[in-house]
């Protein structure tokens, strides 16, 4: 079983211009770039076969390729990372089994939410695209509900059914809950966790499907293949005590920061 994993980046962020080579500062004061703590993330993976970084813009292609990456250049037409991910996989050949999109935003993602996304598309034979969900405590919800109180973008949420499949995504704070939780307390509510383990056969289908209404109000992906049918799966993954957040707005810088030295990860 052979996978790939894909590392999405765009300069021309419409919320964040330059994203991916935003600096971040770890617990030791050292400076690496968002998508240079991205690939780390990715390198960090057991059973990859395969780790690439996919852009059109060449000031990301030559920033990943001084720190050893290997970069795809995909058109300036994809719509999202799931399309560059598509269009990185036909350049490649198109011979893997699995296909990983680990966002560039997403520098915290621990290695065993990877294996565990992989691990469960590839035991639910029904799944055509998996993506983790982290279940909040209350310090977490809270983040989520400040930012939509200050008119934020922040994480998005996520509802599923009794047997994991997803049911909605949005960047609303849902379900609704109505009341308080201490810090360290479980909530009812699920942090989706922008990563995706795609099949070849859903993977390929997505880019010849139109946009839709809600991926179109939501902003979000993944509800594409929501609208069309498919099999998205939930994998809920355990925090470990490790802490996650994506890198949205530059408001979030400070707030990764202040996690990568409470995690003391450099």
């Amino acid at each position: 079983m052979s996978v790939l994993i894909v590392i999405p980046a765009r300069y021309a962020s419409t919320r964040y211009p330059g994203k991916p080579l935003v600096e971040l500062t770890g617990a030791t004061g050292k400076k690496q770039s968002l998508i240079k703590r991205s690939w780390n993330a990715s390198m960090a993976v057991s059973g990859a076969d395969k780790v690439v970084v996919a852009t059109d813009d060449p000031r990301i292609k030559d920033h990943a390729e001084s720190f050893g990456a290997e970069v795809v250049m995909t058109s300036e037409t994809c719509k999202n990372g799931t399309e560059r991910c598509a269009e990185a996989f036909d350049v490649l050949g198109g011979t893997f089994d699995v296909v990983v999109n680990l966002q560039g935003d997403a520098p915290l993602t621990p290695a065993w939410f990877i294996e565990d996304l992989v691990a469960g598309l590839l035991a639910n034979p029904v799944a055509e695209v998996a993506t983790p969900v982290l279940k909040t405590e209350g310090r977490a919800l809270r983040g989520f509900l400040e930012d939509r109180k200050a008119g934020r973008v922040g994480g998005t949420t996520a509802v599923f059914g009794a047997n994991h499949n997803a049911l909605y995504f949005s960047k609303e704070v849902i379900p609704y809950t109505g009341k308080d939780y201490a810090d360290d307390a479980d909530t009812p509510v699920f942090h989706h966790v922008g990563v995706y383990a795609y099949r070849p056969s859903a993977l390929g289908a997505y880019p010849r499907w139109p946009i839709g209404p809600l991926e179109q109000l939501e902003g979000l992906e993944q509800l594409r293949f929501l609208e069309q049918g498919a099999h998205v799966l939930c994998v809920e993954v355990a925090a470990r005590g490790r802490q996650f957040w994506e890198l949205n707005n530059p408001e979030d810088v400070a707030r990764i920061e202040t996690m990568l030295a409470e995690m003391d990860v450099a």
